[in-house]
């Protein structure tokens, strides 16, 4: 009987994610499709790493920080772009989004660096 009510409380909140979901703006969905992307390419390469084995080990875990790096500054993009979000009412998104460029372009200076 538990998990029964367990089941249908997980049911409504998933409901309810799913709706309020919905009301989100496009350009944000965007986002984070993006996120979900660089993740699903970083598990990939773990998997891979696991599997075949790390050879070159520079470039497993180059691979790596640089999709997860990538994934922490596009959630960065999204905190700062969303319009309900009032901390950051005052900058532009063309700026959130030039903060972004730059700081992907420095991570993979680095990521290129550390490759050797």
């Amino acid at each position: 009987k538990m998990a029964r009510s367990t089941t249908k409380d997980a049911q409504a909140l998933f409901r309810s994610l799913r709706s309020a979901y919905t009301a989100t703006p496009t350009n944000l969905k965007i986002i984070d499709l993006y996120i979900v992307f660089a993740i699903a390419t970083a598990l990939v390469q773990v998997v891979y790493m696991a599997l075949v084995g790390s050879f070159p080990f520079n470039s497993f875990l180059s691979g790596v920080l640089s999709c997860v790096g990538t994934a922490v500054l596009a959630v960065c993009l999204r905190i700062q772009v969303n319009k309900e979000n009032k901390e950051f009412k005052d900058l532009p998104p063309e700026r959130a989004f030039a903060d972004f460029v730059l700081c992907n372009l420095v991570l993979h200076l680095v990521i290129m660096n550390f490759l050797g």
